[in-house]
């Protein structure tokens, strides 16, 4: 048991020696224990909400709700903006870019919008929150919860030790998707007079799966070139996109599809 516990704290010295060392006095970068809490807290969460809202109304969040969205919406406006005017100033490559370590404003504004990124992806775990306490278990799918669950440590691995270069690539097109899906939600926060105006959803799924396609042949390039960047994590993030474009194709399929075949 000493020697288990002697090797599981080497292997965590290890970890937090080797990050970026401009972003590790930031919330929730130094170490990974803080955000494997966060991930366990919110497996607990998905499983032990619902048990508790069995015998309860669902709450009204009407309200909470069309704020969050829209503030959600303005975080990801400001994230791309940041994303991309960054990227544009420093003369980023979208084929290949390494992460610039440097203290330069330009290499910091571009680490501190790669923190926000990982920061909003805490955020959004409140979406499954919601859902739970609008008994909307639902939409609690397998999907949501891994998708959400794996967005905080995938981006905090991507704060914790490249924080820039190509990275930038994936922020940008997700920010961008992020502020037409919560435009999205927002909207249909308001009321069900708003679903006549909200015929767009399957174009959103689209949309999202375009994104992981061009994040797999983003990394897929770069796994294949000489491109100093970490192989490792272009063969992370390559393979996670597999998972995604799988989900998200099964779910547009039995949402889109099949529902139309039955109909």
């Amino acid at each position: 048991m000493a020697s288990l516990w002697q090797s599981l704290q080497a292997a965590h010295q290890k970890i937090v020696d080797n990050g970026d060392k401009r972003t590790d006095p930031w919330l929730l970068v130094y170490s990974p224990i803080p955000v494997a809490f966060l991930f366990l807290l919110y497996l607990g969460v998905v499983w032990l909400g619902p048990r508790l809202m069995r015998n309860r109304q669902p709450v009204d969040l009407k309200v909470v709700l069309i704020v969050y969205n829209f503030a959600m919406v303005g975080l990801s406006a400001y994230m791309f903006h940041e994303f991309l005017v960054t990227s544009w100033l420093s003369s980023y490559s979208f084929l290949c870019q390494p992460v610039d370590y440097s203290t330069s404003p330009l290499a910091m504004r571009m680490a501190r919008v790669c923190w926000w990124f990982f920061f909003s992806k805490i955020i959004e775990l409140s979406d499954t929150i919601f859902f739970i306490l609008r008994k909307k278990d639902s939409q609690v799918t397998f999907l949501h919860v891994y998708h959400h669950a794996t967005m905080i440590f995938n981006w905090w691995l991507g704060v914790k030790y490249v924080a820039g270069g190509q990275s930038f690539f994936i922020g940008l097109l997700n920010t961008f998707v992020h502020i037409i899906m919560y435009s999205y939600y927002g909207l249909a926060a308001i009321g069900p007079h708003m679903q006549k105006y909200l015929w767009w959803k399957r174009y959103l799924t689209s949309l999202q799966l375009v994104q992981f396609v061009m994040f797999l042949l983003h990394t897929g390039h770069n796994l294949f070139t000489d491109c100093d960047f970490p192989d490792s994590m272009n063969a992370f993030v390559f393979g996670y996109c597999v998972t995604l474009i799988i989900l998200f194709s099964n779910f547009y399929y039995q949402s889109y599809v099949n529902k139309k075949k039955k109909k």
